[in-house]
C-alpha cells in the first residue's frame, strides 16, 4: 500500500470564490473529518494530490501545521470536462484501526480454449482491513474456466488481515459462452442465394 506525505494548510475562507482562488494557485480545497472531531478545512498541493490519488485507497500522511495525521480519501470531486480536482473529503484513520474500503478485482490466467467471455459482475469488492495495510487490489485466477463457471467473493484470496465486508456468496466474475454470429451469417448468405 502506498503512503504519501503531503503538507496541508488550514484554511479560513469558504465558498465558491475562495475555492476558485485556491484552485487558481494550483491547490485543492479539502475537508478532513472523523473520530468525532470537528471537520478541519485544509488546502492541499494539487499536483502531488493528483499523483497520490492514482493509487486506489492511498494512505496520506498529512502535515497540518506541524502535526501528523493519517487519512484516506473518502470522496473525490473532479471537474466533469477538464478532470482537475475540485474538492476532496479525507477520513482520518489511526494505525491499527480497521476501515472498510472497496478494492479492485484483477484476473490472471487464460480461460479454457473456446469462445468464452469473462463478465465482471463486480469490478470491486468491499473489504475490511487495517488502515495502514489496505490492499490496492486483489487478484484471482481464471485459468481454465469454461462457460457456466463463476467466482464468488468467498473464492477470492485476500491478503492477511483483510476480511470480506460483502455477502460471501456474491458473484464477482462469471464465464459466458460467446454468441455464435456464424449461424446468422450463413442464414443471410442462404437467403441471398435463394433470391
Amino acid at each position: 500500500m502506498a503512503d504519501v506525505k503531503l503538507t496541508a494548510e488550514t484554511r479560513t475562507e469558504f465558498g465558491k470564490g475562495a475555492a476558485r482562488r485556491i484552485r487558481r494557485d494550483k491547490k485543492v480545497p479539502a475537508v478532513v473529518y472523523g473520530h468525532g472531531v470537528d471537520p478541519l478545512h485544509v488546502t492541499l498541493p494539487g499536483h502531488e494530490l493528483q499523483l497520490a490519488l492514482r493509487t486506489p485507497n492511498v494512505l496520506l500522511t498529512l502535515d497540518i501545521e506541524g502535526k501528523t495525521q493519517l487519512a484516506i480519501p473518502k470522496a473525490v470531486q473532479r471537474d466533469a470536462i477538464k478532470g482537475f480536482l475540485e474538492h476532496v473529503d479525507l477520513l482520518t484513520v489511526k494505525s491499527g484501526e480497521k476501515v472498510t474500503v472497496e478494492v479492485y478485482v484483477h484476473t490472471e490466467g487464460e480461460l479454457a480454449p473456446g469462445s468464452f467471455l469473462l463478465e465482471h459482475v463486480l469490478s470491486t469488492i468491499t473489504v475490511e482491513a487495517e488502515a495502514t495495510h489496505i490492499p490496492e487490489s486483489v487478484t484471482v485466477s481464471i485459468a481454465g474456466l469454461e462457460a457456466g463457471a463463476s467466482i464468488a467473493a468467498k473464492d477470492i484470496p485476500l491478503p492477511k488481515g483483510t476480511t470480506l465486508a460483502i455477502d460471501e456468496d456474491a458473484v464477482v466474475l462469471q464465464i459466458l459462452a460467446a454468441q455464435a454470429e456464424e449461424a446468422s451469417t450463413e442464414d443471410a448468405e442462404g437467403e441471398s442465394a435463394e433470391a
